[in-house]
């Protein structure tokens, strides 16, 4: 795997998005994490891999025992968000270079590694992070099934649309969004038209929200950076080496991303060497 940068940049473009936009769509949270459950967390200590606006800190910290949540930009926001909850923990610090100094029942992070400035020693951190016999899961957006995303949207996303005033930016995702609603709810309602791009992702898109169709597009319009996740990457990090091998599942979800879960193998190898622990962890006190 690709050697980690020292620490990643903080960028203000997902403050700016965070506070422009709030994501309490449960059904999709518990579709990312299948064959998870949300009944799973019961108990458990977990650690959460970019906070975001704090919605999944939120969805499962009602029912984990505790949740330390990591983000680089928008600690302050997910707290705030999130103050009636006792159970949780706040750290700001890079995915990939962080030490916390002390391993977690489960390791979750939705919709971030591929955002990430290196998302192979991303998951590896994660994964260091996580005891033997704990459970990893990850979702990200996927090579397969994004080649107009890849190269319509990143192309023209990465010269300009992402330097756009965030209002104008928000503009523009509504008019897109607003666009794609006769399309999506006429051709792409019939199993004939199977073939076309993106044919199962829209099957969600008729079940959200306008304001939380128009975050969708924000979010690919927004993003500093995206890197799209091959099968063959997820085989790697979640090898059989490394996991218990009944317990990967890699999901190809709606054809445009892959939801990841494994349990981290019993074996001491795998545990942070006791060097690397750290008595400190720098965290914020709870809200």
């Amino acid at each position: 795997m690709n050697e980690p940068k020292v620490s990643q940049e903080k960028s203000s473009e997902w403050v700016q998005q965070w506070n422009m936009f709030q994501d309490d769509e449960l059904f999709l949270f518990k579709e990312w994490i299948e064959p998870v459950q949300l009944e799973d967390f019961e108990g458990q200590e977990v650690l959460e891999g970019g906070c975001g606006g704090g919605q999944h800190t939120g969805m499962v910290g009602r029912f984990a025992k505790s949740v330390t949540a990591v983000d680089l930009n928008t600690i302050e926001l997910a707290k705030s968000r999130n103050i009636n909850l006792d159970n949780l923990n706040y750290v700001e610090d890079d995915l990939a270079t962080m030490q916390l100094g002390r391993q977690f029942d489960v390791v979750f992070s939705i919709g971030v590694i591929h955002h990430t400035d290196n998302p192979d020693a991303t998951f590896e951190n994660l994964y260091q992070h996580c005891r033997p016999g704990g459970r990893i899961i990850i979702w990200c957006y996927s090579t397969e099934g994004n080649f107009l995303a890849r190269y319509f949207v990143e192309i023209p996303r990465k010269i300009f649309l992402r330097y756009l005033p965030k209002r104008t930016l928000k503009l523009l995702s509504q008019v897109i969004s607003g666009l794609m609603y006769p399309i999506v709810h006429s051709i792409y309602r019939f199993n004939i038209f199977k073939f076309l791009p993106y044919f199962e992702y829209f099957g969600n898109f008729r079940r959200l929200s306008f304001e939380r169709n128009v975050l969708n597009v924000f979010d690919k319009l927004n993003a500093p950076q995206t890197d799209f996740i091959s099968r063959k990457r997820c085989e790697q990090w979640l090898s059989k080496d490394r996991f218990e091998e009944n317990s990967i599942s890699i999901r190809h979800y709606k054809n445009v991303s892959y939801s990841l879960t494994g349990i981290k193998q019993n074996d001491s190898e795998h545990s942070i060497p006791d060097e690397c622990l750290l008595d400190d962890v720098k965290a914020t006190s709870r809200p």
